[in-house]
């Protein structure tokens, strides 16, 4: 036996289909507030901040690992520039003093009066820049002997430290660094004669000869007084001293001839 049941009749408000009125609620999620833009301007938002207020704001203190407090500071602007303009220039803080090397080097360029004073501080720039100029004129004549005169540099340097500190004994206070040095900016001769034989023609023989024992002559005056000036005991010994710095710039003198 079966019964009938009684279904109201469903009425919708505007009249059509639930699938169409779902679809005709639903909106599209609408974006957070923005201030209206001018036209044509960047659809990209651009957040502006102030640099002095934030390196003002961002100086703070930290606790250190022994109990003190360590005065910690981040900023952007102020406190760069100002770190900048406190810092050594760059040539001083590489050790590089352009004003003692042009005195140095003006100091050899008179044989009878060389200023010993200016060579007590000794350095290594002044000889890597002369070291440079001789290989320089070098290559201008056709040889690269990059390495040949970097090598006897070095040996010529030991050579003197060895020589000087044999005769001295216990009392030798002359080291490699100050011998390095010295035997860089006694240089400055060979350095000279290999610019000027560039325009010696090589057919004159023995005026290169007489000009390059000139050159090593000079040399080995400016060598030998800031060795014996700067060296205790060094007059005891100025023969021997004197004879080992010709062997070493008559040494560079032959590749400048040769």
């Amino acid at each position: 036996m079966t019964k009938d049941f009684t279904v109201p009749p469903v009425v919708f408000p505007s009249g059509g289909s639930p699938a169409i009125t779902n679809v005709q609620q639903r909106r599209a999620p609408t974006a957070p507030y923005q201030p209206p833009r001018p036209s044509g301007s960047s659809s990209i938002p651009f957040m502006s901040f102030d640099i002095g207020s934030t390196a003002a704001a961002s100086s703070a203190t930290q606790a250190g690992p022994f109990g003190g407090t360590i005065a910690s500071s981040s900023s952007f602007g102020g406190g760069s520039s100002a770190s900048f303009e406190d810092e050594e220039p760059l040539l001083d803080e590489l050790g590089i003093h352009p004003d003692q090397i042009w005195r140095k080097t003006r100091s050899i360029l008179n044989p009878f009066r060389i200023n010993q004073t200016v060579h007590k501080d000794s350095d290594l720039s002044g000889p890597i820049f002369l070291y440079l100029a001789l290989c320089l004129f070098q290559l201008l004549a056709g040889k690269i002997q990059f390495g040949v005169i970097l090598g006897w540099v070095v040996v010529s340097s030991i050579f003197l430290y060895i020589v000087y500190n044999m005769l001295a004994g216990r009392n030798g206070n002359l080291n490699l660094h100050t011998c390095t040095s010295l035997v860089g900016y006694s240089l400055l001769p060979v350095v000279i004669l290999s610019a000027v034989s560039l325009f010696v023609p090589q057919g004159a023989g023995p005026a290169r000869f007489v000009l390059a024992a000139a050159f090593v002559l000079w040399a080995t005056r400016a060598c030998s007084n800031l060795v014996v000036s700067l060296a205790d005991g060094g007059d005891e010994h100025r023969g021997l001293i004197s004879y080992a710095c010709f062997l070493i710039y008559t040494l560079f003198s032959l590749l400048v001839i040769f």
